[in-house]
């Protein structure tokens, strides 16, 4: 699966999470520019493992702090 087809997966995964209504970009961060704490982090990632059916490890999530770096570690994990 390439980049933008993740992205747009994504973007449609995160819509119910983005509570604010936050326009979503590359540079967008979870914790601060969409609020998300612990549990919907939680929620959001279960979701993205079930859609893509893949493991995000918690080192990867430790790492993740924007939109594009977590479509990229998707992206990685989703080409086979």
């Amino acid at each position: 699966m390439d980049r933008a087809a993740v992205d747009t997966t994504i973007r449609s995964i995160i819509e119910p999470f983005n509570k604010k209504g936050v326009a979503i970009t590359d540079v967008t961060t979870f914790a601060a520019d969409l609020e998300f704490d612990s549990l919907t982090v939680m929620d959001f990632v279960a979701a993205i493992e079930d859609e893509f059916d893949i493991i995000i490890s918690m080192n990867q999530q430790a790492e993740i702090e924007r939109f594009g770096q977590l479509v990229d570690a998707v992206a990685a994990q989703a080409k086979g």
